[in-house]
């Protein structure tokens, strides 16, 4: 994994920033069990008797005697689309993304998608977006062209400098979506599966709906391990808020964390085990872990998708 602390701290360019995420996941993978899998594809492929000769690289040709033709960003080996939520739970914790060490969920979520979309370039494979609150705030179909990956980017920087005191209906948005994908792709959620409702099976039926059409679903539950998982604050009083109801409560921490994280491991394997029954890859990701689980998960996704 790429020592992120070693390059500039401030946010500047993320599509830098995404590139060196994925080159040292390159570099680590060598290293790991995942070290056969392939990131690079040649930027050609044979010729075939009877195709165009149009196409054909005589520069190449000069030099191996092959005959080989360029290969172009429409030529592309997979249809990917990213999903992310914007509802102000993932934008915990507050005041966050000065840094690439200080994000928060949505700062993670925003960085994680841009390394996806760097190695996705780098497969040749389309990749589309989405983006929900209260409202359905953005959507752009999978492409494979650099003028879309830009325009992709700069939707994901405004999400770096951006605030949401929006809650979420998240299955009613992922019914929209699910309604915009016609053919197969491999689909990403970026989500910590916080929502108003409380009918967990409307956002499970909405899950099933992405399924749709053999795609396949990858949950990313993005979540803060330490303060929302094992409710590990120092033990002081403190005020804890809502930042979708602004509901408060003053206590002291320790006073309830076991209880705490007995809730916490019950709703994390519930989400799990539904995950599970309906054919959809469950991944909790720590914003504080880095992107290594993010791009691995991709690559083996990618593997059992083509």
């Amino acid at each position: 994994m790429i020592d992120l602390k070693s390059t500039s701290s401030q946010i500047n360019n993320l599509e830098l920033l995404a590139k060196q995420v994925v080159e040292g996941f390159i570099t680590g993978m060598h290293k790991s069990p995942f070290h056969g899998f392939s990131v690079e594809f040649s930027e050609h492929k044979l010729y075939n008797k009877g195709e165009s000769t149009r196409h054909i690289d005589w520069k190449l040709f000069a030099k191996t005697e092959k005959l080989y033709t360029k290969k172009y960003e429409e030529e592309t080996n997979l249809r990917c689309h990213i999903i992310i939520d914007n509802s102000a739970s993932m934008h915990y914790p507050v005041g966050k993304n000065q840094s690439i060490d200080k994000l928060n969920k949505i700062g993670f979520s925003a960085v994680a998608t841009a390394s996806l979309m760097d190695i996705l370039k780098r497969q040749r494979d389309a990749v589309g977006l989405s983006i929900y609150s209260n409202t359905y705030e953005y959507y752009a179909p999978e492409k494979g062209s650099e003028r879309h990956r830009k325009m992709l980017l700069h939707q994901l920087e405004h999400l770096l400098s951006s605030n949401s005191t929006s809650s979420t209906e998240t299955y009613q948005y992922l019914h929209e979506i699910a309604e915009k994908i016609h053919r197969r792709s491999l689909i990403f959620l970026f989500t910590d599966m916080f929502q108003t409702s409380k009918n967990e099976e409307e956002l499970f039926n909405a899950l099933r709906h992405l399924k749709f059409n053999k795609h396949e679903v990858v949950l990313f539950h993005t979540h803060d391990k330490k303060t929302e998982f094992l409710f590990d604050f120092d033990n002081s009083p403190k005020k804890f808020v809502d930042v979708e109801t602004g509901e408060e409560i003053n206590l002291y921490a320790e006073n309830v964390q076991q209880k705490y994280q007995e809730l916490s491991n019950t709703f994390f394997n519930n989400l799990k085990n539904k995950c599970l029954q309906y054919k959809i890859d469950y991944i909790p990701v720590d914003i504080n872990e880095g992107y290594d689980k993010v791009l691995t998960s991709y690559l083996i996704s990618r593997q059992n998708f083509l």
